[in-house]
């Protein structure tokens, strides 16, 4: 199984529609269409903050996990809100930082139609306690440090 795959299947990006579209060492791409349901409005589409954090989130994760080789929890992120968001998204998420504990990640926010509708700045967890989490849970780190970039 592919990184790329297993981010894919997770039931979240499967429920939003997200695909991470590519994952190599330390860097990640993911595309969003956008649907009625990502809505902040009735009226129109434009997409929910929450909608773009979520793909911004879901890339940065796969930037992490492609160096880390390991299960990466957000500990924190920062994202500017730049433009509203009324066509289909893409991110991509570069780890600039690959500490012993944390890493940090950089991400920028398209639209298909060329506008810059965000940037963000993610704290991910890279390393401490090993052993049995709510993140680990079903997960034998050892395989996730041995997937392919496919």
């Amino acid at each position: 199984m592919s990184l790329k795959s297993m981010f894919n299947d997770i039931p979240f990006v499967k429920q939003l529609g997200m695909e991470i579209t590519a994952v190599d060492d330390g860097y990640a791409a993911g595309e969003l269409p956008l649907k009625d349901g990502h809505s902040s409005n009735p009226e129109s589409i434009i997409a929910h903050g929450g909608v773009t954090y979520s793909l911004v989130d879901t890339v940065g994760g796969a930037a992490v996990i492609s160096q880390s080789g390991t299960v990466s929890p957000t500990v924190d992120m920062r994202i500017d809100y730049l433009a509203p968001a009324t066509a289909d998204l893409r991110t991509e998420a570069e780890v600039i930082r690959n500490g012993g504990s944390v890493s940090v990640v950089d991400a920028e926010v398209y639209d298909t139609d060329g506008h810059h509708i965000a940037s963000a700045r993610g704290t991910y967890k890279t390393d401490g306690d090993r052993g049995e989490s709510p993140w680990t849970a079903g997960v034998d780190e050892s395989d996730v440090a041995h997937l392919t970039d496919d």
